[in-house]
């Protein structure tokens, strides 16, 4: 999720698309949330780890 929110920010700033930019920032922001919530080992969804 942080990778496809840098993708989306790049793009839509170099094709200048403001609602690119803002989807990026906002799963950019989740996948980070999501990421450091996993990392202090919280079980996120119902799952503390995926395999």
């Amino acid at each position: 999720m942080i990778i496809l929110g840098v993708i989306l920010l790049v793009i839509g700033f170099i094709a200048d698309i403001s609602i690119l930019w803002t989807i990026g920032i906002v799963l950019l922001v989740i996948g980070a949330v999501l990421w450091l919530l996993g990392a202090t080992g919280r079980a996120v969804g119902g799952r503390r780890h995926y395999w």
